[in-house]
C-alpha cells in the first residue's frame, strides 16, 4: 500500500515508518519543520509538508494514499492548557480524513488513547469511554467514536488506543518526565499507596500494531495497544528510585499537585485494560520488555535527557 501517515517523525511514527517499509509499503510522511522532513526522507519515505491546520493538504494527500495512519495529536497545545482546542483540531482532521476515503473501502486507523475508559476495572476493546464532560480526554475519547462511525460511509476504520506510556529507548514522555520530576524532588514520588495501574506498551510492539490494524483490522474495530494491564504507579517510582538513587516516598493526595504540578491529576485515573481481543483479532504478539524491566535498563537516567513534559 501506499501508506499516508501523520505524526511520521515521531516517536511512534518514526518506529512505524521503517515497520511499514520493511513489510513492503511505501510511506508518505506529514512534516510541518524542515527536521521533520529531512528525517523522513533518511528514513525512506516521501514527504508532504504541512500540519494538522492544513486540511486541504490533508484531504489530498489521503485520497492520493491506499491507506492513513493519523498519529499526530497538537500535544503542544494540549498540555498548554488548550486539551479542548487540540481534541477539535483532531476532529477536524478525521473528518477532513473521512471525506476523502468515504466509499473506497481504504483503510484509516486514528490514535486514541486508553484512560477514562473504565476507571477502577479492566477495560476491554468492546467498552465505551466513561461518562464526563466533553473536555479533556473525553472530547478525544468522542473523536475515537467518529472514526469507528466512518464504517458506515465506506471506511475500513479502525482506532488504536494507546497506553498512557509506550516506553522505550528515546523516550521523553509521561516516564522521563516523572525521573526529571524524582531528580528535582530528590525522591521518587507516588500518591497514596501507589496502587493506581495504568496499561503499558513497547514502542515497538505498538508500531508493529498499527501496521497490522492498517492491514487487516475490520471497519469499525477497536484496539487496544498495551502488552501489560496494569501496571502499579508504586512500582513505578520504585524503579525510578532505583535508576536515580533516591527513596520512592508516598506523597499525600493533598500534595500531589505541588510535588508533581498538572501530572498530578492523572496519578488518581486508576486505569488497566486488557489486550487479549486485539491479541487474538491480529495474531499480535508483544516482544518488548515490559515497563519496569525498561525502566531497569537504564537508558531513562542518562544525564541530560529532559522529559518533554517536565516544566522545571
Amino acid at each position: 500500500m501506499r501508506v499516508f501517515v501523520t505524526g511520521a517523525s515521531g516517536w511512534i511514527g518514526s518506529a512505524l515508518v521503517p515497520e511499514l517499509l520493511g513489510a513492503g509499503h511505501e510511506v508518505t510522511g506529514l512534516a510541518r519543520s524542515d527536521s521533520s522532513a529531512d528525517a523522513l526522507k533518511a528514513a525512506g519515505a516521501e514527504v508532504v509538508r504541512g500540519s494538522l491546520d492544513d486540511l486541504d493538504v490533508l484531504r489530498d494527500a489521503a485520497a492520493g494514499s491506499d491507506g492513513v495512519v493519523h498519529l499526530a495529536f497538537a500535544h503542544d497545545v494540549a498540555f498548554g492548557g488548550g486539551f479542548d482546542r487540540a481534541a477539535g483540531m483532531d476532529r477536524l482532521t478525521i473528518d477532513a480524513f473521512g471525506d476523502a476515503l468515504a466509499g473506497s473501502d481504504r483503510p484509516f486507523v486514528l490514535a486514541s488513547g486508553l484512560m477514562l475508559i473504565a476507571p477502577g476495572r479492566v477495560a476491554t476493546e468492546s467498552d465505551l469511554a466513561a461518562d464526563g464532560p466533553a473536555t479533556g480526554p473525553h472530547v478525544r475519547h468522542h473523536n475515537a467514536v467518529a472514526t469507528v462511525a466512518l464504517a458506515e460511509r465506506g471506511v475500513r476504520s479502525s482506532v488504536l488506543r494507546l497506553p498512557p506510556t509506550v516506553h522505550g529507548d528515546g523516550d521523553a514522555g509521561f516516564m522521563a518526565t516523572l525521573v526529571d520530576i524524582a531528580r528535582a524532588r530528590g525522591a521518587a514520588g507516588y500518591v497514596g499507596d501507589g496502587t493506581v495501574r495504568w496499561p503499558a506498551g513497547h514502542r515497538s510492539d505498538v508500531a508493529r500494531l498499527f501496521r497490522l490494524a492498517l492491514e487487516q483490522a475490520p471497519a469499525g474495530s477497536v484496539l487496544h495497544g498495551n502488552a501489560e494491564t496494569g501496571v502499579e504507579l508504586r512500582e513505578v517510582a520504585e524503579a525510578i528510585g532505583r535508576g536515580l538513587g533516591v527513596p520512592a516516598v508516598s506523597v499525600p493526595a493533598e500534595e500531589a499537585e505541588a510535588h508533581f504540578g498538572w501530572l498530578a491529576s492523572f496519578f488518581g485515573l486508576d486505569s488497566p485494560a486488557s489486550s487479549a481481543h486485539t491479541q487474538e483479532l491480529l495474531g499480535w504478539t508483544p516482544e518488548g520488555p515490559g515497563l519496569i524491566a525498561d525502566l531497569d535498563a537504564g537508558h531513562y537516567f542518562t544525564e541530560g535527557r529532559t522529559g518533554a513534559f517536565f516544566q522545571g
